[in-house]
C-alpha cells in the first residue's frame, strides 16, 4: 500500500503519546478555525468542517474546545489570521513529499521545513514539482478488527459511488471522489462496517519501493514534519515492503 494510506494506518497503530496531545489539539484547532472561515459553520453543508469534527471526535477533543474555534472561525472570537501553504520536495531515494501547513508566519515556517527536509535525507523543491504525482481522493481503510465480506463490501461501497476497492497487504482500502466520500461513507456506516481511516487525502499515482535503510529515513522525516506545530498534513508516494514494517 502507498505511502498515504500505508502513514495513516502506522499512526493509527502507533496511538498519540500524551507528550503529543497539545500539538494535536493546536493542529484541529486550526483545521476547524479555517473550515468554519472559508465555508460556514454548518459540518453538513461543508465537507471539510465535518472531516475536521470527526478527526476532533476521535481524539476526544473536549467540546469547549469545539465551539471556540468555531467562534473563532466565525470572528466572533479573536483569534490569528493563518495562512494556507503547501510545500513540495523529495525524501530518502526520491521519493516525492507534499506538505500541507497553517501558518501566521510564512518566512519562519518555510525556513523550518525546508531545514527539516535537508536534515532528515530530502531537499525542498519548487511548487508544483512533485504535485502532478497526486489525485485528491477519498479514502477509507476497513477497520483490521471488523468482521466483513469482502464481496458484499464491495457492493456496498461501488453501490454508493465508491471508484474502487482494493486489497493489499491485507488491507481493505476504499477509493472514491472527494464528492461521493459522503456517500460511501453513509454507507458503511448504514452498514455497521467500522474504518481505521476515513479521510479525504492525496493518492499518488506513482510509488517508490524502499529499502531496509531509506524507509527508516523516510519514517523520520514524516515523523519530524507531522510534528511541527505549523504542519496539518503529510503526503508522500513511498512503499514500504510488510516484511520491513513488521
Amino acid at each position: 500500500m502507498s505511502g498515504h494510506s500505508k502513514w495513516a494506518n502506522i499512526k493509527h497503530k502507533k496511538g498519540r503519546m500524551d507528550a503529543e496531545r497539545g500539538r494535536i489539539t493546536t493542529k484541529i484547532s486550526r483545521e476547524i478555525v479555517v473550515a468554519v472561515r472559508n465555508g460556514g459553520s454548518d459540518p453538513s453543508g461543508n465537507m471539510r468542517l465535518k472531516l475536521a469534527l470527526q478527526k476532533a471526535k476521535d481524539n476526544n477533543f473536549p467540546k469547549e474546545n469545539i465551539q471556540r474555534a468555531i467562534q473563532k472561525g466565525l470572528g466572533t472570537l479573536e483569534g490569528s489570521t493563518y495562512e494556507e501553504l503547501t510545500y513540495e520536495g523529495y525524501g530518502p531515494a526520491g521519493v516525492a513529499v507534499m506538505v500541507d501547513v497553517m501558518t501566521d508566519n510564512r518566512n519562519r515556517t518555510a525556513a523550518d521545513i525546508r531545514h527539516i527536509f535537508t536534515k532528515n535525507g530530502g531537499n525542498l523543491g519548487e511548487t508544483g514539482c512533485v504535485g502532478w504525482m497526486f489525485k485528491k481522493k477519498g479514502s477509507f481503510v476497513i477497520d483490521p478488527e471488523a468482521e466483513v465480506n469482502e464481496e458484499d463490501l464491495m457492493m456496498i461501497a461501488l453501490d454508493a459511488g465508491a471508484e474502487d476497492v482494493k486489497t493489499e497487504d491485507g488491507e481493505i482500502e476504499i477509493i472514491t471522489e472527494p464528492e461521493d466520500f459522503d456517500r460511501v461513507q453513509e454507507a458503511l456506516e448504514n452498514n455497521n462496517i467500522k474504518t481505521s481511516v476515513a479521510e479525504i487525502t492525496m493518492i499518488p499515482e506513482t510509488t517508490v519501493t524502499l529499502t531496509e535503510a531509506d524507509a527508516g529515513k523516510m519514517m523520520k522525516l514524516m515523523e519530524t514534519l507531522e510534528e511541527h506545530d505549523d504542519v496539518q498534513e503529510v503526503y508522500s508516494n513511498f512503499d514500504i515492503p510488510e516484511e520491513l514494517l513488521s
